[in-house]
């Protein structure tokens, strides 16, 4: 059978999902051949408030060629790396999840079964000074990580704090340059093929009618093309996930400039703190079943750091997940996927992992129902197992003070996290994921922080001797002040670092991929 190739893609949606689907889409596929279009209007806003980033954002960026200090200056972002939790284990802790390993594994055993081991006889520190990741953020610290594989400074990463707004304007610049259209207007109408349901063209409200073979639904909450045209589906995870609401309100530049987000917990749900370049971001993500919208508005502007610069936005949304992502000839993208709260900074990467899938599986106008049927099966994946990590940090809690936390203490939670809790619980396993976002030292971080200590540790620990323990703690705590020590300011780095010129090459070496990392 002969291929068709698709000669017309149409984005309905810009903001952060469309601009970063135009970008990636107008750098992979010729344009030459095949026209890109994306349709917004400028009198509905976007959500905007996903400004905390993965490390995996840095390698979307450098595979699309993306200057590093061109995108930071545009943007105003900052170095991230890695967020710390408030109040979330006992009611009245901190720790820090970092992008970055903690000891060395011994033998091919993880380092926390060595110090698990020394930890439960009273003789090593808290899991995380054995993380320069973490403690060169608290010391507020940031240097680019090392190539050299032997170095301490080569294990960890680092992600951004980015205004969302300004990087879709950003992308929708580069993307206009490469050849997408952009048409100004709303969608009045979508009409669909009367035997096959398929997607052929949608009217805007000036009457204009614009065609496509493959539309791609970047329509944020509603699902206009996914949902209200397809009907695909939503699956509800509010009873895991109970925050519905969220109040979001920037405030002015907060000294020092540190390198990490902060979640803070609240009353019936948590606060979130990222420092950019200009402002600092704030919101409250709570459940309206505990608290209502004056309360929460209260609390938010009672613990800003700042004068607020306006006044604070109002979102609802429902946890959860559309049932299909990819239905006939549309692939939804962005918040027209589903939803999960910004807790852990996935926003950006889902949409990040949407694209990347796409491009790998991309149709021709046949629409064989293997790529979509696989589609839909890793962004499940990718759906589920970061829903059961943002389910971790309400579960695995001791707070009682107030209905929302002990809800949330005490609900039922999917199988597959409570096999994966027990596991940790019962030996200090992390079950590996064959894919998915978060690994070993993200799920260390979360559970040792928030009070969670295994019952005991591997058997290969056992084996080791006090002294032998000893070495291999203080070798690395060594490691890990010495690397720090080394590190400049925060600020200071980001600043020498914009004053070069772009055409220094970026000082992340790393190589580039689309798909981020390795996992």
């Amino acid at each position: 059978m002969t291929s068709q190739a698709i000669e017309k893609v149409v984005i309905v949606g810009g903001g952060s999902a469309g601009w970063m689907t135009a970008a990636a889409l107008s750098h992979f596929l010729n344009l030459d051949k095949t026209r890109l279009t994306l349709i917004e209007s400028d009198d509905i806003g976007t959500v905007g408030v996903g400004e905390a980033t993965l490390p995996h954002l840095r390698f979307f960026n450098q595979k699309l060629g993306i200057d590093e200090r061109e995108f930071m200056r545009e943007t105003q972002s900052t170095f991230k790396l890695g967020i710390e939790f408030v109040n979330w284990g006992s009611g009245n802790d901190r720790y820090m999840h970092a992008f970055g390993e903690y000891g060395s594994a011994q033998q091919d055993m993880p380092f926390h079964h060595s110090w698990l081991k020394a930890y439960q006889n009273n003789e090593a520190e808290a899991l995380s000074e054995y993380s320069l990741a973490v403690n060169a953020a608290k010391a507020n610290k940031f240097q680019f990580p090392s190539a050299d594989p032997n170095s301490v400074l080569s294990k960890y990463s680092y992600a951004y704090h980015v205004d969302a707004t300004l990087y879709a304007r950003f992308l929708r610049r580069r993307s206009e340059q490469a050849g997408t259209t952009r048409i100004e207007g709303k969608i009045a109408k979508v009409s669909q093929n009367k035997h096959s349901g398929f997607i052929e063209t949608v009217t805007l409200q000036d009457g204009s009618v614009i065609s496509g073979d493959l539309f791609i639904d970047c329509s944020g909450f509603k699902g206009l093309l996914i949902e209200q045209t397809l009907k695909s589906g939503f699956e509800d995870w509010s009873h895991w996930l109970p925050c519905n609401s969220a109040q979001a309100v920037p405030c002015e530049r907060v000294e020092p400039l540190i390198p990490y987000s902060r979640a803070t917990a609240q009353e019936a749900g948590w606060q979130w703190r990222i420092p950019l370049q200009h402002r600092t971001g704030n919101g409250y993500v709570y459940s309206s079943d505990f608290v209502d919208d004056e309360r929460a508005t209260e609390t938010l502007i009672s613990t800003l750091d700042a004068p607020a610069t306006r006044d604070p936005i109002q979102l609802r949304f429902t946890t959860g997940r559309r049932k299909q992502f990819w239905n006939k000839n549309c692939v939804a993208i962005g918040l027209s996927c589903g939803f999960l709260e910004p807790l852990e900074s996935t926003s950006i990467f889902l949409i990040q992992e949407a694209i990347t899938q796409l491009i790998e599986l991309f149709p021709d106008k046949q629409f064989d129902s293997t790529l979509s049927d696989e589609f839909n099966r890793l962004m499940n994946v990718e759906f589920e197992h970061i829903r059961d990590f943002l389910i971790a940090h309400y579960h695995v809690t001791e707070r009682t003070d107030t209905e929302f936390w002990n809800y949330v203490r005490t609900m039922p939670i999917p199988d597959s996290l409570s096999h994966k809790l027990a596991m940790y619980k019962r030996q200090g396993h992390i079950i590996k994921y064959a894919s998915g976002e978060f690994l070993d030292p993200s799920w260390l971080a979360v559970l040792s922080g928030q009070g969670m200590t295994p019952d005991f540790y591997h058997p290969s620990a056992a084996r080791a001797s006090k002294q032998t323990l000893e070495q291999i703690l203080q070798k690395q705590t060594q490691a890990v002040k010495e690397g720090t020590s080394r590190m400049q300011n925060n600020a200071e780095t980001l600043e020498a670092y914009l004053r070069q010129n772009s055409d220094v090459q970026n000082a992340s070496s790393a190589s580039a991929s689309l798909y981020g990392e390795q996992r």
